[in-house]
């Protein structure tokens, strides 16, 4: 038992590499708190004009919600930070991450905000433009208030996939959690700092998962 504690957890290594995995667990949090809310303002975007039944912008966003859901995001990543030099282009790691995750994640975000969107009965639009509403104040103010109370589970599970997906940023050596963590575990030939990084991990992503908990429940005792 002895040894299986020094291996996996060696105080000793986890004093050591403690504010190396600190820093990148704040990095980790920066790279969060971009992505997110550049993925749900991008998903928004996408069900909005979707909503707009122009039949040549449908198309165009058919094409680019099926074409980023399919994309690997890894790959997306490798392509847009070692590619894009290739294009005369020099982008930092950190604008390149959050790119590429606006690209993928705004696709995933996009269906669940338009399944809300259709989710409530035209009867409800036609009675708030009876009233004098014009087309982007019903939408504001009646439709989507509705359609995000209807998909907020799907929100937060998917705000949930978004916050583990930044562990890929480590493939173009951005200093987040996880790259750090492979680092300091190489420096020390020993699997402690990837054991914290998991922990730290951990605690950040319960509140969030307790949270969707709640929600789903609440959503299946409200039906």
């Amino acid at each position: 038992m002895d040894a299986l504690l020094l291996n996996f957890f060696n105080p000793e290594i986890a004093a050591k590499v403690w504010p190396f995995l600190l820093q990148g667990f704040w990095t980790t949090l920066l790279l969060s708190a971009i992505v997110v809310p550049l993925g749900l303002a991008g998903g928004l975007a996408i069900a909005v004009l979707h909503s707009l039944r122009i039949r040549w912008l449908n198309w165009l966003l058919i094409a680019y919600v099926d074409f980023f859901r399919a994309f690997p995001p890894l790959v997306l990543l490798i392509f847009l930070y070692f590619g894009t030099p290739f294009l005369g282009l020099d982008i930092p790691k950190l604008a390149a991450v959050a790119f590429g995750f606006l690209l993928n994640t705004s696709s995933y975000y996009g269906e669940i905000f338009r399944a809300g969107i259709e989710s409530i009965p035209a009867g409800q639009t036609a009675a708030a433009r009876s009233t004098g509403l014009g087309r982007w104040q019903t939408l504001t103010y009646v439709v989507l208030p509705q359609a995000v109370r209807n998909v907020l589970p799907d929100l937060v599970s998917n705000t949930l996939e978004v916050i583990k997906l930044t562990t890929l940023a480590s493939v173009v050596a951005l200093p987040e959690l996880l790259n750090n963590a492979r680092q300091a575990q190489a420096l020390t030939y020993n699997p402690t700092p990837i054991v914290i990084a998991a922990l730290m991990y951990l605690a950040l992503l319960w509140p969030i998962v307790r949270l969707l908990s709640r929600l789903e429940h609440r959503s299946v005792g409200g039906r």
